[in-house]
């Protein structure tokens, strides 16, 4: 197994033994955390779906992130990956929802935002936060795509157990 098919398995567990629901708001990993979600049997009891907005015409009109902010902060910002979440989770009415943007290369990246430039947002009732994190731009396209669906998996993990109490224990 694949430590990406490992996080989804273990983000299904834990939202299904919280009753939570997950949404997904991708743009860089084009789905790649949905399909890794889709292969865990019975994940539909709390994976309601997400949106890959690849284009900024889809992060606006689907998602409702504002032009202010790709304008004055552009696709690959924290501020559009809060956006992206709090989208995500109002289209479904999910729990959580996650979301993912960044420059996985080889081209696009730029002194202020190099290649392997991820930012990922997490929205939950009353609370939504985002991260930029930067890959090592070595890295290939995909395996920039695979770690960034890694670890926004990792975050929704994180804000579950956070909501549950748990805090991870």
């Amino acid at each position: 197994m694949t430590k990406l098919t490992d996080t989804a398995q273990k983000t299904y567990a834990v939202f299904k033994e919280n009753g939570f629901t997950l949404a997904t708001a991708e743009s860089c990993t084009g789905g790649m955390i949905g399909e890794a979600l889709t292969t865990v049997a019975g994940v539909s009891a709390v994976y309601l779906g997400g949106v890959i907005s690849y284009a900024n015409s889809v992060k606006t009109g689907v998602l409702g992130v504002s032009a202010d902010t790709l304008l004055r902060h552009g696709a690959v910002s924290v501020q559009t990956a809060k956006e992206m979440a709090l989208g995500a989770r109002r289209l479904t009415g999910a729990s959580v929802a996650v979301s993912v943007t960044g420059i996985a290369g080889p081209d696009g990246g730029s002194a202020e935002k190099p290649v392997g430039t991820v930012c990922f947002g997490v929205s939950s009732e009353g609370e939504t936060t985002a991260v930029r994190v930067q890959f090592d731009p070595a890295l290939t396209r995909e395996e920039i795509r695979r770690a960034a669906a890694v670890h926004a998996l990792t975050l929704a993990c994180k804000r579950a157990e956070e909501i549950a109490g748990t805090g991870g224990k």
